[in-house]
């Protein structure tokens, strides 16, 4: 029985792989890695190979033509036979240690029969030059080292909400909440760690820095330049995260709450770029943006363009824009521009 399955989406990823992929092998027969080579044209389908042949008990390899990171996603839950879900990003990687102590609070949750739909832990924004590397942690707003529901949540502060570097989902919740990303799409893990929340009733909470998350490559997808080349794509993964919650009946305050927030969250950082962008044409998908909102929730909608941020977003004229980028700090720690 394998206790955690590792999507390892690869699209050229054949300079940096190795490096995501050494740091999960510690898991041994406990785990499984699957790496999905999505279309890449440099030599990481040759080195996945490689891989599976040296571990083939452990490694899978999966080639599949180019559809994004999302569809690499999609491919890698299909093929998860673990118990428990984890996405890696391949420029990414685990820290050893947290990550042992981790699998091994799995494999004795798994034994007592207890259940676990998602596992947490902190995540380090491990960027290029920095001398000191942020880490998220969630001490404040989570119990500890014990299993808890959401009504034992605490408040989360901005820019500490739980992004795909966090979370182990059960591999079964995943599976049976329907989720599917959309293919060629970026900014698709919102949507992977925002639309299971809803079925997740059961979490556990271990403060170690699990999740190293690289940041420094001038082509990466949180790459301030790099985003609003992608603006459009933003726009589509904040309208699927709008209709996903709109009119949706979520009887836990607490959830309610955290969900409204996460995508106040994503709303503002949409908003912000198309700011920063300045054209007739930014502007227009803002505010169509704002009233694609209003139009699938009009409740939802007061809740969030009259909240902190949504004012601020949408204050009039070229003096309001500069008011709204000065809140610009609330995406960089959110996304981790670079």
């Amino acid at each position: 029985m394998k206790i955690i399955s590792f999507a390892v989406p690869c699209y050229n990823s054949a300079a940096y792989m190795s490096n995501c992929i050494e740091s999960l092998l510690p898991g041994g027969d406990d785990i499984e890695i699957i790496i999905v080579n999505d279309g890449s044209k440099d030599d990481t389908a040759r080195i996945a190979d490689e891989y599976q042949a040296k571990y083939p008990g452990i490694i899978k390899a999966v080639h599949q033509e180019n559809g994004g990171h999302g569809e690499a996603v999609n491919t890698g839950l299909k093929h998860a036979k673990g118990l428990y879900f984890k996405v890696v990003d391949s420029d990414d990687r685990l820290n050893v240690d947290a990550y042992l102590k981790m699998l091994e609070k799995l494999k004795e949750i798994v034994a007592d029969g207890k259940g676990l739909d998602m596992m947490i832990g902190n995540y380090v924004y491990d960027k290029e030059g920095a001398a000191k590397k942020r880490v998220v942690r969630y001490r404040t707003a989570l119990p500890q080292n014990r299993i808890f529901g959401w009504s034992d949540v605490k408040h989360f502060m901005k820019g500490q909400y739980l992004l795909m570097h966090a979370v182990i989902y059960r591999t079964k919740l995943l599976k049976e909440c329907g989720i599917h990303l959309p293919a060629h799409t970026f900014y698709v893990d919102n949507i992977f760690v925002f639309e299971p929340l809803p079925y997740v009733k059961t979490m556990y909470y271990m403060n170690v820095n699990l999740y190293m998350y690289y940041i420094g490559r001038e082509d990466q997808s949180v790459n301030e330049k790099v985003m609003m080349g992608r603006i459009d794509q933003q726009i589509k993964v904040t309208k699927i995260m709008i209709d996903f919650l709109a009119n949706r009946n979520l009887p836990n305050r607490k959830l309610r709450h955290y969900m409204r927030n996460y995508l106040d969250i994503i709303l503002t950082v949409s908003s912000i770029l198309l700011i920063k962008m300045g054209t007739e044409e930014a502007l227009a998908k803002k505010r169509d943006m704002w009233q694609y909102l209003r139009d699938k929730d009009r409740r939802l909608y007061f809740v969030l363009r009259h909240g902190i941020f949504g004012s601020q977003m949408n204050l009039p004229g070229k003096a309001g824009r500069k008011v709204s980028v000065a809140e610009y700090t609330i995406a960089q720690k959110f996304m981790g521009f670079n």
